[in-house]
């Protein structure tokens, strides 16, 4: 049966600060709420037995050392997040990797290393995929190249409006793939002209429940997931959506995991060189026109 992962990005503060360069004290403290409703989420995955992986920007574990310090005592998996959730594309190489530098310093600074990576908003420049494989992270889960099904990420694809695509070398980073529609942020919070959501959780609950149904027909080996942020699914109506969902899933067959224990799995059954002789759809792109 499918495996499933719970995900929180524990963004607080710094989502507003880094992707929407607020100023105003009142936009700002939206990112406070995410302080109050991790507890809540720790209690509701405690109440299942349930591990997820958060994704945490340095930032925030400043912020709230107590916090993700529960975190990581209570047996989740922590991921770095970059700084203070800034856009990997708008820095030159150096100020990528000193912000990749800023978050585990502050990982650090709670005893903790992530081994798994995922952007801010899921932007990449040119170069972050190198910069993962020089840290050494054992997977990325920013890219949206499958839906349930992993790959081996690429480095030296080239592309431009006038050439045809030129795909590159696999490399050792596994990718385990996201959607805007597996988000909770697109669907519930409301930024005044950029994101109109409030949507009703239970329009929310269908489409991720029927994703579920779907990954475990036809992609049984696969790993549905939901990217979740504790500042938008920790309201009281949605925390009530997310339990129905956790007891759904449950009762369905699905095995709850974390990004790491499901990359290890994967990567036993798909060493590197062997995927990418297997046809996966990834592996032929990459066997074509090289960089």
């Amino acid at each position: 049966m499918v495996a499933c992962a719970l995900t929180f990005d524990f963004d607080a503060m710094s989502v507003w600060l880094g992707s929407y360069a607020a100023k105003n004290p009142s936009m700002i403290s939206r990112g406070e709420f995410g302080a109050v409703a991790v507890p809540r989420i720790l209690d509701l995955l405690k109440g299942h037995d349930l591990r997820a992986t958060f994704f945490i920007p340095g930032h925030t574990v400043h912020a709230y050392p107590d916090i993700v310090r529960r975190v990581v005592a209570e047996g989740h998996e922590v991921g770095h997040h970059g700084w203070v959730h800034e856009n990997p594309a708008k820095f030159d190489e150096a100020g990528e990797r000193a912000n990749m530098d800023r978050g585990f310093e502050a990982y650090a600074s709670v005893g903790a290393r992530p081994r798994g990576y995922r952007s801010p908003s899921w932007d990449f420049s040119e170069r972050t995929m190198e910069i993962l494989l020089d840290y050494g992270f054992s997977y990325d889960s920013s890219l949206m190249g499958s839906d349930f099904v992993p790959y081996y990420a690429r480095v030296g694809d080239r592309y431009d409006t006038v050439s045809p695509y030129v795909f590159g070398r696999n490399v050792d980073v596994v990718e385990l793939p996201v959607a805007w529609v597996m988000d909770d942020f697109p669907h519930f919070e409301f930024v005044d002209n950029d994101t109109q959501g409030l949507s009703a959780p239970s329009k929310v609950e269908e489409i991720w429940r029927d994703e579920f149904t779907y990954a475990s027909q036809v992609t049984p080996e696969g790993l549905w997931s939901i990217t979740m942020h504790p500042q938008v699914i920790g309201r009281g109506h949605r925390m009530l959506m997310l339990d129905r969902l956790i007891r759904h899933i449950k009762a369905n067959g699905g095995v709850f995991t974390t990004m790491g224990n499901y990359v290890d799995g994967w990567r036993a059954k798909n060493p590197l060189a062997a995927w990418a002789a297997s046809g996966a759809p990834q592996a032929q792109m990459a066997c074509g026109r090289r960089a």
